[in-house]
């Protein structure tokens, strides 16, 4: 199948489409590669992935032609957005997360090869307590979270307006290797291991959170390729059902690496979530989702990743 990944050099593009490769798919990734965080490593991803046989595309959805990129595409994996909760201005992510959607979907609801429409969505959707089923109400505090929302109807809109094979999925709190690196484990890693002190956000190690490997997420996006009919028109929540405090995973790193973090206290973080407990029932029932590695693996896993390939080889130049 020819498929296309947005947001390909990213963190959880980059597995998408390296495991899609893998598996014998056709797989052109699409990144703008903008500097919002670590171009270099960006561009490394995109190196892994071009070695892999995945055509590259640098592309700007919003201002470059998108006709070649989905052309005769048969299904399109969107997961290119502004993330988080940075001082950004509300102009960029109205940009990169609706403006950019609104584009491809009009670029793709050209092309009839098109069978299948994934948009990425996020369990921000829901607010500060991110606890509930696909159907609940969404509630969102931040930026971030308001505008996936919005990019999230824009894709079903497609859908009931005229039928476009369209899903969408909300996912929770993802770790493992290639994490960018203003996210917590990344930030966590590199304190301990240059022994600098770690910034934690004044009450945030109580907050509960379905970190969910990076593995088993791209296990739930590849269900509906042989399930697409079941769930044209649905949402799915993709997680860890278990969740764990922030402290808790804190904890699990300093083990990991026979170390304690030299925490240092910030001020409450604005719109950040306080609990996220994935609700799974539905992608277990209707796609067969069963995430499965446990927190102390994966973060294993995401340790040896940053030791050998970012901080070894930055305190090496």
């Amino acid at each position: 199948m020819r498929i296309l990944v947005t947001g390909a050099a990213g963190f959880i593009g980059s597995h998408l489409a390296e495991r899609l490769a893998a598996e014998g798919h056709d797989v052109m990734g699409l990144d703008c590669l903008t500097d919002y965080y670590a171009p270099a490593l960006k561009m490394a991803n995109a190196r892994k992935l071009q070695a892999s046989g995945v055509e590259m595309l640098a592309l700007d959805l919003v201002t470059d032609d998108l006709g070649e990129a989905v052309e005769s595409v048969e299904a399109i994996y969107h997961l290119a957005a502004q993330p988080g909760l940075s001082p950004l201005p509300f102009s960029a992510y109205e940009r990169n997360n609706v403006i950019a959607t609104e584009r491809l979907l009009m670029a793709a609801r050209r092309d009839s090869a098109l069978r299948f429409f994934a948009n990425i969505a996020t369990s921000s959707v829901y607010g500060k307590d991110a606890t509930r089923d696909e159907d609940a109400a969404p509630r969102p505090a931040s930026w971030y979270g308001v505008t996936k929302l919005a990019a999230e109807q824009l894709v079903l809109a497609a859908q009931r307006d005229d039928g476009f094979p369209a899903c969408s999925f909300r996912i929770y709190s993802v770790y493992g290797p290639r994490e960018r690196p203003d996210k917590l484990y990344p930030r966590l890693i590199h304190s301990i291991l240059a022994d600098e002190p770690f910034p934690l956000f004044e009450g945030s190690e109580h907050h509960q959170r379905s970190f969910t490997y990076v593995g088993d997420i791209v296990d739930g996006l590849l269900a509906p390729l042989s399930l697409a009919d079941r769930c044209i028109g649905e949402i799915f929540n993709l997680g860890n059902e278990t969740a764990i405090t922030t402290g808790e995973g804190i904890r699990i790193v300093e083990r990991i690496i026979g170390r304690p973090a030299r925490i240092e206290r910030r001020p409450p973080r604005p719109g950040d979530q306080t609990r996220t407990q994935a609700n799974i029932a539905k992608a277990r029932a209707m796609l067969g989702y069963n995430p499965s590695t446990p927190p102390e693996v994966g973060l294993a896993r995401e340790v040896g990743w940053y030791r050998d390939e970012i901080f070894r080889l930055s305190n090496a130049r």
